[in-house]
């Protein structure tokens, strides 16, 4: 296996060396921030979209025109990770720049001591980010920004240390717990701190299909869904909040829940996608809720979303943001297993990786990113180096001149997004469940920590994970197994290998 002749940089010694050019490069962003405001920024980040749930991506099923308009004006790139294979840890790294072998959050965790969590409405919330946790909200709003959190938080319910009005957002609106966002009808949402009552009837979002109903019945049908639909009472939220914007800079998390399950959508958004599929109807039985037409509410789902991103877009315009502000897109980890009535094979929403959601294979953490700033970022460039959502913190102090959040794990994005060539970095890493993964270059190395089996992958030669070069070469796969040692601490928490079981040499 060829591989670049660079050393591996581990990250003690990526900090160590970096840190005379991180110096240089704050001192360049603060003599740019004297000449020229800092710039407004966007981030959107969708719920569980695959890798190739859009065209610009390469979905043959569907267009997203409004996404593929951002990228076309803007950067695409075609290797940038997530934080994680699932969601609470992906939106931890992001907002922290940790990746999940220092962040707090490394697994989902729905905290069941309270009592059973998937059936009392009562229990909102997954495990918080402790107070006094520093993330890019609070590193803008430090810098002057006013912040707001619109969409799924995911990280601390109602009344916990991690309500997002507590890190930093001085506005936050949606769900603040990601089992309550499986119904996109929900009953109710959170406005800072406060419930918020939705003009919907109260139901569980996992049913299964009457047995005395007619599967092809449209009307059978109509006790899984309500008036109000979610995504749509927060992209409202979002706009009102942008038209309310002045001339402070500004910074809006949008945290989109589409296109995770439940399989649901106005019936208006799902009229031009009727009788375009084959369809078998989905009654329940892999969890989430039943729908007459499982693969015509995906792709509504994601153009609903794409409708959205073209009307935030229109705003941006609209009050004369555009040239200001840099609006970046990403998904929190790939599209899903099959379940709910998603339809994996079909939409091939994770081609031409191998795996998806909860894996460590490229399906699971390879997502899209695109980001557009009129005059800043080349319109219709492609970068193709290794990128995380981690790095994300980083990029936004250097934009802002701002003080990069304490022991950081990213680099700055800003040559990339400018066109520039990329510096050296430090390999990217993850844990989920007993599993580690690396990608330093072109090598990319899945372990599993409770076995001590690893795989080894040429992302060059190989992209899609399918030829294991571990025996092959002995030598590179013990290099990568080094790095994932170097590159975590312990968790009480999350521990790699649980208690009782004997990790791996």
């Amino acid at each position: 296996m060829e591989r670049e002749t660079r050393p591996a940089v581990t990250r003690r010694q990526f900090l160590g060396a970096a840190g005379a050019a991180a110096a240089n490069g704050l001192a360049r962003a603060a003599g740019l921030a004297a000449a020229e405001p800092p710039p407004n920024i966007v981030l959107i980040v969708a719920d569980d979209l695959g890798y190739a749930d859009l065209s610009c991506y390469g979905q043959k099923r569907f267009d997203t025109p409004n996404l593929d308009r951002l990228a076309a004006e803007g950067a695409r790139f075609t290797a940038h990770y997530s934080g994680s294979p699932v969601c609470a840890p992906s939106r931890g790294s992001l907002l922290t720049g940790l990746h999940t072998g220092h962040a707090h959050i490394r697994a989902n965790d729905e905290l069941p001591e309270r009592g059973d969590v998937w059936n009392d409405p009562s229990l909102e919330g997954q495990r918080p980010l402790p107070a006094g946790t520093a993330t890019i909200a609070t590193l803008l709003k430090g810098a002057g920004y006013d912040t707001a959190l619109i969409g799924k938080w995911g990280l601390g319910g109602p009344g916990s240390e991690g309500e997002p009005t507590r890190h930093g957002f001085d506005h936050a609106f949606g769900y603040l717990c990601q089992r309550q966002a499986h119904n996109h009808y929900p009953d109710h949402l959170w406005r800072n701190g406060r419930r918020v009552a939705l003009d919907n009837p109260s139901f569980r979002a996992h049913q299964k299909f009457d047995p005395g109903g007619d599967p092809n019945d449209p009307r059978a049908y109509d006790r899984y869904r309500g008036r109000v639909y979610a995504h749509d009472v927060m992209m409202d939220e979002a706009i009102a909040w942008l038209r309310d914007r002045g001339t402070r800079p500004f910074f809006l998390h949008l945290t989109p829940t589409l296109p995770h399950l439940a399989l649901q959508a106005p019936e208006e958004a799902l009229a031009p996608f009727a009788g375009r599929f084959p369809e078998t109807p989905y009654l329940g039985q892999e969890g989430y809720l039943p729908h007459r037409t499982p693969r015509a509410a995906y792709a509504a789902m994601i153009a609903r979303l794409d409708a959205g991103v073209g009307l935030l877009m229109r705003t941006l315009a609209e009050k004369g943001f555009d040239s200001r502000t840099l609006v970046i897109f990403t998904s929190d980890n790939g599209a899903t297993f099959e379940a709910g009535g998603y339809d994996a094979r079909f939409f091939e929403s994770n081609a031409p990786w191998r795996g998806g959601k909860q894996d460590l294979y490229e399906g699971g953490i390879r997502v899209p990113f695109m980001a557009r700033w009129p005059g800043r970022v080349p319109k219709g460039i492609v970068r193709d180096e290794p990128c995380a959502s981690w790095d994300l913190a980083a990029t936004f102090a250097d934009l802002a001149g701002a003080t990069p959040l304490p022991g950081h794990d990213g680099v700055s994005l800003r040559p990339l997004l400018e066109g520039r060539p990329a510096a050296p970095r430090a390999p990217l890493y993850w844990e989920y469940l007993g599993k580690q993964a690396v990608r330093d270059g072109r090598s990319k190395a899945i372990l599993d920590a409770r076995t001590g089996e690893i795989e080894l992958y040429d992302l060059a030669n190989d992209p899609g994970e399918r030829r294991n070069l571990a025996r092959a070469h002995a030598g590179e796969a013990a290099r990568l197994r080094q790095i994932m040692r170097d590159s975590r601490v312990e968790s009480a928490l999350f521990p790699l290998v649980k208690a009782g079981a004997q990790p791996a040499a």
